[in-house]
């Protein structure tokens, strides 16, 4: 069982520094905004859930079917058109047009993230 990067991702990128097998691959920012893992080659170590501040990252099994908002998260996905900025772990400057803010108590199904990661390494 693979890990996935679910749309709560920013791109961070703090996941694919700490990944031993170069899994964990950036889409571009526009039709592929988030980061995705290679579910061939994932050997499934988690050292990349710790290290994401977005809490983006689940095992495939338990991707959540009802992520409840706390408030102030964001989503990332190709079609939104809310503009986002940032800085990663590294101090560089993130921006990003494929967002939407998430309110408190909204409920998402983020299991469709686990399509998207496959269709990125086809």
């Amino acid at each position: 069982m693979t890990h996935v990067i679910t749309s709560l991702c920013l791109r961070d990128n703090g996941c694919s520094d700490v990944c031993p097998v170069e899994s964990i691959q950036p889409g571009n920012t526009a039709q592929w905004p988030t980061y995705y893992i290679d579910a061939s080659t994932c050997i499934d170590c988690g050292a990349c859930v710790p290290e994401c501040p977005f809490h983006a990252i689940y095992p495939e099994d338990e991707v959540p079917a009802a992520f409840k908002a706390k408030g102030g998260e964001f989503i990332n996905e190709a079609g939104l058109t809310g503009h986002y900025e940032a800085a990663n772990h590294h101090g560089q400057k993130i921006v990003l047009e494929t967002t939407r803010a998430l309110t408190a108590g909204e409920v998402l199904d983020l299991r469709g993230s686990i399509k998207t990661n496959t269709q990125f390494f086809k």
